[in-house]
């Protein structure tokens, strides 16, 4: 969701989890009420997501993630913030007119049809920009911008040395190019994609382009060369940062005038390829220091490199003076990618080697930026821009790969969908991570001006108020019921904690995908063995929404052996016991799953194509959703409606799968849930602060309200998935919705033990195809720490790979919170994470922290107990979790956890 949604492990979320713990603190700061425990506003992240600091409120239509982002642009002295504005369609006149009578004020970008508006002004005039859009009725939100980190996403991340290999693992041998199609180590068909593609071998994904916003793909790949049918895999390469705001020094400002035939440029002489008037500029390879080639772009072993790069406005062209010779007449003469799908080349590649020593680039051109961003001497001004169109990280190759690659180790393994285009897009920043900003603007160029036909995201943040109302959560719907693209976006890795799941995920009509593994791939990528055939991943983010609001939409394979950039060695689990060549590697992840949902959708788009089958996002929602297979032992709020089943969907969109609109009522009480938009109440049953006794029986009104369809009343079924026995209707099974007038629907909750409960009610027309609406019931039974002995103790045992978490009710006016684990076998690497009311993880979740028997240089958390200071009062989850390394299947552990008064 931070980060590349990855794995938990380093992949995951050291970054993410700080991030979000950052938010927190906004959110206390800026948003708590009083009577709330009292949190500093500027105090350490850590301390202050345990609950301290004071009471300030957030200014309307500006959200409490983004007033606490702007308190701290303030305090660091920025010169200017970034901010995105949802108006109504066709109103962003309005708000670029307001705009203009403030000083500094610049709008960078403006979708009318959308209703977007990007505008950076001074910091000082921030409040008075966000008090004019307060007073247009058609503003909606305001987001400021923000960076989202991108830590390691694979398993070398783990810097200790695991467990040795379990013999039993060693059968296989790692993958090759006799792999066949269906394979545990690309595992795509999980979701049925490849059984799909022999099905109907014309309905590989041919006539579809997927859009990949990520970090950039690797133009050179063989696998992502050509698809099935022999037309060019990659038909885009772009870059969604902004030439100003983002920091990316990728990009070159055209602003010193030079002519031929000779000219001098940074204290040398160039020769130029003919009379005319063009404009320079220098790239310097340092500026990718904070990717993953380290700056050294030429693979030299050094960073000093710069390389003079001319720019022919007249003819739309650039060329980069690769050898530096100070001559450009003979270097190509490039356009942008998709004007003749040019490549240039830093560095000379050794044949004779199989790892390449040069890396790609494109280059791309913006013309008339507008410059106001740089301060006031630029006022009114603008330039062109050239981009050096290189990659930030492996992250967006391994994305591609699963989508849509072709000829994986040059044999019959693939991605999900080998027929597909794609289009790469980076938004990723050299400083790690991307802004928002970046991911958003990004999202609406590939919609608005690429033709794709739908859109991979495996990046995204985890705020605490995560209930998917901001301004870009309305965008991204926007986007899809305008253009009728839909949005894939992996779910987020700060799992398993209940209500992790990260934005924009968040938005209520993308397919937010959650992670999930099979015991063979397990043994196959990693070297490590479970019993269990098929469950989610430890580290994918959980549902509900803070609304309630049903996420993930849906589950696929959270791991894959893939590409990654040529230049990059390979890169396998050491656990299991094979290499890799240059070019391939294991990555893991919610960032994983998402490109199998999307390159698995892209089949189902691909075959309505050939049929000449209108297929709208809704329709094929509905059809993703309706037919998916539950995974057995996990609950609704951790799996959504379940693991893609591409063949049955097809099978229903073939039976004209479709679904009426619903609004949704429904009661929420958790530690935020007075911050909703309509406080109290959300898009499902969350009731997580109530009080629910195991034993005792609760009725929750839930109001539904059918938007759509037929103007006489409808009769929908209603059912129970995913339930465990706690929820069932207090009335009929059969309920009447008339078009636009609310019906109110009575569930009772009994819960027979302690812990989260959830289920899925299903509302549907049986006269349509699919489910029309599932709704997400959410309830937690915690055992309270509470007088005399303020003290829970309980003694269990965890399969590796698995997790357990356990609900307790911290009180008002605890100085601390005591958690110890005992009792673990000899060897065995077993951890607890702490995780706050908020939803909050409190330790880090990566996967090389806080393990007993399991060294990590730069492990800062003591594995046996830890105290965490003024806890936030209410419901905190503890999660026990065994690694992937533990030598034991089943770990016994004895976990204590104490409220100190």
């Amino acid at each position: 969701m931070t980060t590349p949604a990855s794995e938990n492990t380093a992949p995951a979320d050291g970054a993410r989890r700080v991030a979000r713990i950052a938010v927190a603190a906004g959110l206390v700061a800026a948003l708590t009420t009083a009577g709330a425990v009292p949190a500093f506003a500027h105090d350490d992240p850590w301390t202050v997501a345990a609950g301290r600091g004071p009471a300030k409120s957030a200014p309307a239509k500006l959200g409490s993630q983004d007033a606490a982002l702007l308190a701290k642009a303030k305090a660091r002295g920025d010169s200017t913030v970034t901010m995105m504005i949802a108006t109504a369609p066709g109103k962003t006149g309005q708000v670029e007119k307001k705009l203009e009578g403030i000083a500094g004020a610049s709008v960078g970008q403006a979708y009318d049809k959308l209703g977007y508006v990007r505008a950076t002004v001074p910091t000082v005039q921030a409040d008075t920009a966000i008090d004019e859009a307060k007073k247009l009725s058609s503003v909606h939100g305001i987001d400021l911008k923000q960076e989202i980190k991108l830590p390691d996403p694979t398993p070398r991340g783990d810097v200790a040395q695991g467990a040795a290999k379990p013999a039993k693992s060693r059968k296989y041998p790692g993958p090759d190019g006799k792999t066949p199609a269906k394979n545990p180590y690309q595992p795509a068909f999980e979701t049925g994609a490849v059984g799909f593609v022999e099905d109907h071998p014309k309905a590989d994904g041919r006539g579809v382009t997927i859009g990949v916003l990520d970090s950039g793909v690797d133009v050179a790949h063989p696998a992502l060369q050509k698809t099935t049918t022999g037309e060019r895999k990659i038909v885009d390469w772009v870059t969604a940062t902004d030439p100003l705001t983002d920091d990316d020094g990728t990009w070159l400002p055209m602003t010193t005038d030079v002519s031929g035939p000779s000219f001098s440029f940074n204290g040398r002489t160039y020769t130029a390829p003919g009379n005319g008037s063009y404009q320079v500029a220098l790239f310097r390879e340092d500026v990718t220091a904070g990717g993953d080639m380290k700056g050294d772009l030429n693979r030299d072993g050094d960073t000093t490199d710069s390389w003079a790069v001319l720019y022919d406005k007249a003819k739309g062209t650039v060329r980069v003076d690769l050898d530096d010779d100070g001559n450009f007449t003979d270097d190509e003469e490039m356009k942008p990618y998709k004007d003749g799908f040019q490549i240039g080349y830093f560095g000379k590649d050794d044949p004779k080697t199989p790892i390449a020593e040069r890396i790609p680039f494109t280059v791309q051109i913006r013309k008339d930026v507008p410059m106001d961003p740089k301060g006031a001497s630029w006022a009114g001004k603008k330039a062109d821009f050239v981009n050096i169109g290189v990659i930030e990280s492996e992250h967006g190759t391994h994305v591609a790969g699963i989508t849509a690659a072709n000829g994986l180790f040059g044999g019959r393994m693939n991605g999900a969908a080998p027929g597909a285009k794609i289009v790469s897009s980076r938004a990723c920043t050299w400083s790690g991570g991307c802004t928002n900003v970046a991911l958003t603007e990004g999202m609406i160029d590939l919609v608005v001006n690429h033709g794709v036909d739908i859109v991979n995201m495996s990046i995204g943040g985890l705020p605490a108020l995560n209930d998917g109302n901001n301004a870009r959560s309305e965008l991204y719907t926007r986007l899809i019921d305008t253009y009728g693209v839909q949005l894939v976006i992996s779910a987020g890795n700060s799992g398993p904690g209940a209500n992790t799941i990260g934005d924009p995920g968040l938005a209520d009509k993308v397919v937010s995908v959650g992670a999930s593994v099979s015991k063979e791939t397990w043994a196959a990528n990693y070297g490590s063995e479970v019993s269990t055939k098929y469950a989610m991943m430890p580290f994918s983010s959980r549902g509900p929404r803070e609304d309630g609001g049903f996420t993930p939409t849906i589950t696929a394979p959270g791991a894959s052996i893939n590409t990654i950039p040529t230049w990059e060695p390979g890169a396998p689990v050491a656990e299991a016991g094979y290499e890799l060549p240059p070019g391939y590697g294991m990555l893991q992840g919610t960032s994983m799953a998402s490109p199998q949902a999307a390159g698995a959708s892209a089949l189902l788009i691909s075959a309505a194509k050939q049929k000449h089958m209108k297929l709208t996002p809704a329709d094929l929602r509905t059809a993703l959703t309706s037919t998916a297979r539950q995974i057995k032992g996990a609950q609704a709020y951790e799996q959504g409606s379940g693991l893609i089943d591409i063949q049955d969907a097809w099978e229903s969109l073939r039976d004209h799968a479709t679904a009426h609109d619903y609004t949704v009522d429904a009661p929420v009480s958790t530690a935020l849930s007075s911050k909703l938009k309509t406080p109290g109440h959300g898009t499902g049953i969350y009731d997580r602060e109530g009080g629910l006794k195991a034993g005792e029986t609760r009725t929750y009104d839930v109001v539904i309200t059918r938007t759509s369809g037929p103007d006489k009343p409808v009769w929908h079924e209603l059912k129970w998935k995913n339930n465990d026995g706690t929820f069932k209707l207090a009335g009929d099974d059969e309920v009447k919705l008339p078009l636009n007038k609310p019906v109110t629907v009575k569930v009772k909750a009994k819960a027979k033990a302690a812990g989260i409960h959830s289920a899925i009610l299903t509302v549907d027309d049986d006269r349509t195809e699919g489910i029309d609406k599932q709704i997400l019931a959410t309830v937690i039974v915690a055992e309270p720490l509470a007088k005399p002995s303020y003290a829970v103790k309980k003694s269990a045992s965890v399969q590796r790979n698995a997790t357990t978490s356990y609900f307790v009710t911290v009180p008002k006016g605890a100085k601390s919170l005591e958690v110890a684990m005992s009792g673990l076998a000899s060897g065995s690497q077993t951890r607890f994470i702490a995780i706050n009311s908020y939803g909050v993880p409190v330790d880090p979740t990566s996967t090389p922290n806080c393990y007993p028997n399991y060294p990590n240089p730069a492990n800062t958390c003591r594995p046996d107990q830890r105290s965490y200071a003024n806890p936030l009062p209410g419901v905190w989850e503890i999660e026990v979790e065994s690694r992937r390394t533990s030598p034991l299947l089943d770990n016994p552990y004895t976990l204590g956890v104490t409220a100190q008064q």
